[in-house]
C-alpha cells in the first residue's frame, strides 16, 4: 500500500459522515471515523470488514515515513505523535500506538481556520484572559475537550489586537497563526525541539511576550514555565485535569514536600485564569462545550498559599465569585439546560456536585411551572394501624 492509496482511503472517510473529528483504525473493526461524539463504520468497496494487523501496521509505517525518532518512540515507549496532512483537504493529528502486540491509529481532524472566541460563543471572561500581560493560563481537561481550539481563539485576540512576539511548542501544530499585529512562530515537538522543557527554556532567549506550551508534562516544564511567568512572560499551557482545585493539587504534587511551601508561594504570585472544559452531548446532535473559570484573586492566593480548608475551597471560592468572571461547571451546565441545549439526564451526569446542579435544574422547571419531582401524588394511608391499637 503506497502514500497515495493511503491519502485516498483517509480522505474517503473523512467524506463518510458529517461533522467527522476522529479517524479510528483498530484491528478487528472495520474503519471508523467519530462523528458528533459516536464512532461510526465506513463502508468502501471492495469493503474492509475488519481490519488486519497487517493493513494497521502498512498504514503506521507510511504515516511515520521513516522517521527514526518517530520509530523509535513506538518501538520503545508503545506510541508516537505526528502530524500529516491531505493537500487541500484536511490536516490531522496522529497518535499511532501499540496494543496487544498490533497497531492502532487515531487521526484527529484539525480545523484549517483559526477559531474566535465570538465565531464560537467562548464565555466573556476569555477576552479578560487575552488582556494578561505576565503570569501563567492553565486550560484543563480531558483529551479532546477542546482545549487547543479555546487556546486558539484566545491567542487570535492577542494577534489581532497587539504587536508582540508569541512563540508556540506544540506536539503537533494545530491551528497555524497568520501574522498581523503580532508575530508568531510556531514550533513543533520532535521537528523543531526535542522536549517541553528544552523547547521553553530556549524559548526565553527568543525574547517573546507570549509563550505557549502543548503540555505541562513534568515538573520541569512547570519550573521553567514559573520562571518564565515571574520574568514577565504571560504563559499558557494545558493540564489533564478535572477541575481548577485538582490542576493546582495536580502541579503541587509534582514537587517534593520539602520544596511545597516555595512552589506554593511562586505559584501564588504567578497563576491568573485555571480554565475548565468538557464537551457534553448536545439536544438535536453534536456536542456542546462546558466550562469551569477560576480566576486569581486574594481569596485564591490565599487558598494556594495555604490550602484548601473549611469554607476557603476552590468550588466555593469560584462559586462565590460571578462577579470576578468565574463560574463553576455546575453553573454552567444548569446555564446550558435553561437554554435547551443539553437534557436533564445529560447535565445530571457531567455535573461535579450532582446535589447542587440538581437545585439549580428543579429551580429552572419549577419557574417554568414543571413538575420537579415524578411521585404524582401523595396520600395519608388511614388504613395504617401500629401494632397494639
Amino acid at each position: 500500500m503506497r502514500k497515495n492509496e493511503i491519502d485516498h482511503i483517509l480522505t474517503r472517510m473523512l467524506d463518510s459522515h458529517k461533522n467527522v473529528s476522529d479517524l479510528n483504525l483498530t484491528v478487528g473493526r472495520p474503519l471508523q471515523v467519530e462523528s458528533a461524539g459516536e464512532l461510526k463504520p465506513v463502508e468502501l468497496k471492495p469493503a474492509i470488514k475488519e481490519l488486519t494487523p497487517f493493513q494497521t501496521e502498512i498504514f503506521a509505517l507510511n504515516l511515520i515515513n521513516n522517521d527514526r525518532r518517530l520509530t523509535e518512540a513506538l518501538l520503545t515507549r508503545g506510541s508516537c505523535d505526528l502530524s500529516h496532512s491531505l493537500p487541500g483537504k484536511a490536516r490531522f493529528r496522529v497518535n499511532v500506538f501499540s496494543q496487544t502486540g498490533n497497531y492502532s491509529i487515531v487521526l484527529r481532524k484539525l480545523e484549517s481556520k483559526v477559531p474566535t472566541i465570538k465565531g464560537m460563543n467562548l464565555p466573556e471572561p476569555f477576552f479578560e484572559i487575552a488582556k494578561e500581560k505576565n503570569g501563567i493560563v492553565l486550560f484543563t481537561g480531558a483529551t479532546g475537550s477542546g482545549k487547543t481550539t479555546s487556546l486558539a481563539a484566545i491567542l487570535d485576540v492577542i494577534n489581532e489586537t497587539y504587536p508582540v512576539h508569541v512563540v508556540t511548542l506544540e506536539d503537533p501544530v494545530e491551528y497555524l497563526h497568520p501574522h498581523k499585529r503580532a508575530t508568531f512562530n510556531q514550533r513543533e515537538l520532535g521537528l523543531d525541539f526535542d522536549t517541553f522543557a528544552s523547547g521553553l527554556r530556549a524559548a526565553l532567549r527568543q525574547a517573546p511576550k507570549v509563550i505557549l506550551v502543548g503540555e505541562m508534562r513534568d515538573r520541569e516544564t512547570v519550573e521553567i514555565g514559573m520562571s518564565a511567568a515571574e520574568t514577565g512572560h504571560l504563559v499558557f499551557s494545558t493540564l489533564h485535569t478535572v477541575d481548577a482545585g485538582q490542576t493546582i493539587n495536580r502541579i503541587l504534587g509534582m514537587f517534593q514536600t520539602e520544596e511545597e511551601n516555595q512552589i506554593r508561594i511562586r505559584l501564588a504570585d504567578t497563576l491568573r485564569w485555571i480554565v475548565g472544559q468538557r464537551l457534553l452531548p448536545k439536544v438535536g446532535g453534536g456536542r456542546v462545550a462546558a466550562f469551569e473559570i477560576l480566576r486569581a484573586n486574594l481569596r485564591i492566593k490565599d487558598s494556594v498559599l495555604n490550602g484548601e480548608s473549611e469554607g476557603k475551597t476552590f468550588y466555593e471560592i469560584i462559586q462565590q465569585g460571578t462577579a470576578f468572571g468565574m463560574m463553576t461547571f455546575d453553573d454552567f451546565i444548569v446555564r446550558l439546560f435553561e437554554q435547551g441545549l443539553i437534557t436533564q439526564d445529560t447535565a445530571m451526569a457531567y455535573a461535579s456536585r450532582k446535589g447542587i446542579a440538581g437545585r439549580g435544574i428543579d429551580m429552572i422547571k419549577s419557574a417554568r411551572g414543571e413538575a420537579t419531582t415524578d411521585i404524582d401524588r401523595l396520600e395519608i394511608d388511614h388504613q395504617y394501624r401500629t401494632k397494639g391499637r
